[in-house]
């Protein structure tokens, strides 16, 4: 039996990064004896909010995870769109009552230290399970 049913909204900018994230989150969910069982895929990370909205609002949905790649560019729109993003995905978990597990990262980072980072997904997978239980 499942532990967690997980949604997953994944960014496509820097989907050559983001496409490992998730394929790293499925593999630490079934690790975890957890699921994901929907995925929506979204322009950006600043995207993010409607698609985590929609997955938190179904029952058969008992987290999220956001995964995505912010890449420093040259201005700090970067950091705007991390800032942003984060505030209202907490914000929804907060609304809906449901985990929802940071797996963006940046802002600041070179597209080397992007890849260096796409193990944050299994992170943010096993911060949803751990907290799916603990608020049972």
């Amino acid at each position: 039996m499942v532990k967690v049913r997980i949604g997953a909204v994944v960014a496509e900018f820097n989907y050559d990064i983001t496409h490992m994230m998730l394929e790293l989150a499925k593999e630490h969910a079934k690790f975890l004896d957890s699921e994901i069982t929907e995925v929506i895929t979204v322009p950006g990370v600043f995207d993010m909010p409607l698609a985590i909205k929609k997955l938190l609002q179904q029952d058969d949905i008992d987290a999220v995870v956001t995964l995505g790649a912010v890449i420093e560019g040259a201005t700090s729109h970067d950091e705007i769109v991390v800032q942003h993003a984060s505030r209202k995905i907490a914000d929804l978990a907060l609304d809906y009552d449901k985990p929802v597990g940071l797996g963006i990262t940046g802002p600041g980072m070179t597209r080397l230290e992007a890849h260096q980072r796409v193990e944050y997904a299994k992170r943010a997978v096993e911060a949803v399970v751990k907290m799916t239980d603990r608020l049972k």
